[in-house]
């Protein structure tokens, strides 16, 4: 049944080890949007390129509770889904710069990142698109256990959306279909507050988003999405219920996005004190203060982290750069397979 989760830092405890994973993840995460803007103001970057300051947390929480046999399917808010998944990140730069190398081979851009590899299995352009693709991945991890009489434990699928989508009738609709077949699917909700330039509670008759669930019988939680260990006690709870059997869950995360809906988004809408409010707890700064109050990571540590995500970011960049631009004799190349 719906319930609110233990949102408070202090009463989860993490290890040292996963406290550097989390730290490392959500720097390289915001260093690579900001990287990104620059890039997309220099003009490296077309389209629309939608990025993810603000919502660390909820990535790194999630994605790292997965074993990497797991799947993930994103929005078209993507970056940092990929990078957390494990795609490279000289492989998301190069496919944001349009080039061969990228991991859609240059073809999909900053929405449609895809790697088969690594389970990621895509952004999506459209509200609400990728939720039917998670569906039908948790389908197949259920029909491989239940009708192929796989050994093997199941693997869960985390669906990522946000509140806008959760208006959508195939919300509805694959919520309806999880609930009755118990597939191993977590539908993750990014409540940003704003769906594009639509303010949340001004869009929906139901504000909590996560008792939507209860109509379907689909357990649900809300929980602090700026809080990355509470966000990965949340998650972890919900992919144990799923790889055992136990049916889906959908956690909304309550967060906010720190730039514009997108780089082409003057962001004129929300209200600077709104903006300064959520700034205020950010999750990045927030879990470096946690982390040296209770002694997990030193100073010299996460001055280490940063100087490595700094050479991270620096090697995409110039790997993008580098990297060769698709041959116009491939222009149908990967559109159709045999």
């Amino acid at each position: 049944m719906p319930n609110r989760q233990d949102c408070n830092l202090e009463a989860n405890k993490i290890s040292s080890q996963l406290a550097l994973t989390f730290y490392y993840d959500m720097l390289l995460g915001r260093g690579f949007e900001d990287a990104c803007a620059q890039m997309y103001y220099r003009g490296k970057m077309f389209g629309f390129v939608h990025l993810y300051n603000g919502q660390e947390a909820i990535s790194t929480g999630v994605i790292k509770s997965l074993k990497t046999t797991d799947y993930v399917c994103s929005t078209y808010r993507d970056h940092v889904h990929a990078i957390s998944k494990g795609v490279p990140p000289r492989s998301v730069m190069a496919e944001l710069f349009g080039k061969e190398t990228g991991c859609s081979r240059g073809r999909g851009g900053s929405m449609h990142l895809f790697s088969s590899f690594h389970r990621f299995l895509g952004g999506f352009a459209f509200i609400g698109e990728g939720i039917p693709i998670a569906l039908g991945s948790a389908f197949k991890s259920m029909y491989s256990q239940q009708v192929c009489k796989s050994v093997q434990e199941l693997d869960v699928t985390v669906c990522f959306l946000g509140d806008g989508a959760t208006n959508n009738g195939q919300f509805f609709e694959c919520l309806n279909m999880a609930g009755l077949w118990n597939l191993p699917v977590i539908f993750v909700v990014e409540n940003n507050q704003w769906a594009i330039g639509m303010a949340h509670h001004r869009s929906t008759s139901q504000v909590e988003i996560y008792k939507k669930a209860a109509a379907f019988g689909i357990n649900s939680c809300e929980v602090d999405g700026m809080d990355v260990v509470a966000v990965h006690k949340t998650a972890k709870e919900a992919i144990l219920k799923a790889r055992k059997g136990d049916g889906p869950t959908l956690i909304e995360a309550l967060t906010y996005r720190f730039r514009g809906h997108s780089l082409a988004d003057p962001d004129e809408l929300r209200s600077k004190n709104e903006k300064d409010i959520w700034i205020s707890r950010d999750p990045i700064k927030n879990f470096q203060s946690y982390v040296i109050r209770n002694k997990l990571l030193s100073q010299k540590q996460l001055i280490k982290v940063k100087d490595e995500v700094t050479q991270t970011i620096n090697d995409a960049l110039q790997f993008a750069i580098i990297s060769p631009e698709p041959k116009l004799q491939d222009l149908h190349k990967y559109v159709f397979t045999h």
